[in-house]
């Protein structure tokens, strides 16, 4: 088995001995991404603040056992911050209410002024109604940026299955948000 390259090698090996300073930079590092890739899933700010902080803590807490050339700890940090977030979505789904919940009112917003807010409150909304593993390929490749390859491994699939993924996604997004496209203004 070849050893992967690992560019947070060495921050992790500092971080398990205890470094302040390597604590500190793995967290400015990490924690805005984990932070994005959380919201993103979730669709929550709260809940994605809590997954982030559990990951930064998983991670300091795995550093001083982390073995160098068997995952890059970027893509295992992602995996765990996923499992978090699919754990909270499955907690979310066996919660049972006496009423459904309120839905946002997805029609154009009244004042264009806000027509930045109104776009990515829409993506958004889109990419919530995405099935799970659809909504995690997208936000892999296109928020996170991570490569096909690298998202595949993730989300232990063939770089095939995840272009699979990522082009059902797109195309439900596409159909989702067709009447914001320019074209469509004159439909």
């Amino acid at each position: 088995m070849a050893l992967i390259a690992d560019p947070d090698e060495d921050l992790v090996r500092r971080v398990g001995q205890g470094d302040p300073a390597a604590i500190q930079a793995m967290v400015a590092r990490k924690l805005p991404r984990m932070l994005a890739l959380a919201r993103r899933m979730l669709g929550d700010a709260v809940e994605a603040e809590d997954v982030a902080q559990e990951a930064m803590l998983r991670a300091w807490r795995q550093a001083p056992r982390w073995t160098p050339g068997k995952a890059r700890f970027d893509t295992w940090l992602h995996r765990v911050a996923l499992n978090l977030c699919y754990d909270r979505l499955r907690r979310r789904r066996e919660i049972a209410t006496d009423s459904p919940p309120d839905r946002p009112d997805e029609g154009a917003a009244p004042d264009r002024g806000l027509l930045a807010a109104d776009v990515g409150a829409r993506v958004e909304a889109a990419l919530a109604r995405l099935p799970d593993r659809q909504r995690e390929a997208i936000v892999l490749c296109h928020y996170q940026e991570l490569t096909n390859i690298e998202a595949a491994a993730l989300m232990e699939v063939s770089v095939e299955a995840l272009e699979s993924l990522l082009s059902r996604g797109r195309r439900a997004l596409r159909l989702a948000l067709a009447d914001m496209r320019p074209d469509a203004e004159g439909a």
